[in-house]
């Protein structure tokens, strides 16, 4: 997998230190998060990035649009970003792709709850059909 660029920003986001860990290959960019604790140090992130970067969980691949090589007037840019802005809401494209990981982590976490509230459903149906049985056979 070649990585046509890559970009590791660590901030602060209170009470926590983040790294997002921004991917852009073939024309998509993906983005991985990770929480520190306290700040880390230079070395500390370092370590991290070469012990773990093949298990990193990176979000869907979101495609890149390519910016044309001409100037705009301020104004036509300003109703241009305007206009993208209600389109797609404020965000980077990493804090775009990080919400379509958490939404797909969200599906499937709301398919899970609903296969095992169906399990237990069909558990407790099973109990009480046991229990009418016995209470038909008078013990």
């Amino acid at each position: 997998m070649e990585c046509d660029c890559a970009r590791l920003t660590v901030c602060f986001e209170a009470p926590f230190w983040v790294a997002v860990y921004e991917r852009e290959e073939a024309g998509c960019l993906t983005v991985c998060r990770q929480v520190f604790g306290a700040e880390p140090r230079d070395g500390e992130v370092y370590q991290w990035l070469l012990t773990s970067w093949r298990t990193l969980a990176f979000s869907p691949a979101v495609a890149l649009e390519r910016r044309e090589a001409g100037r705009l007037s301020p104004k036509r840019a300003q109703r241009q970003a305007r206009a993208a802005a209600e389109q797609r809401g404020v965000g980077t494209r990493a804090q775009q792709a990080l919400q379509l990981q958490r939404e797909e982590r969200k599906q499937a976490r709301q398919a899970q709850s609903r296969h095992r509230d169906a399990a237990e459903a069909e558990r407790k149906f099973q109990l009480r059909q046991e229990k009418k049985k016995e209470k038909r056979r008078g013990h």
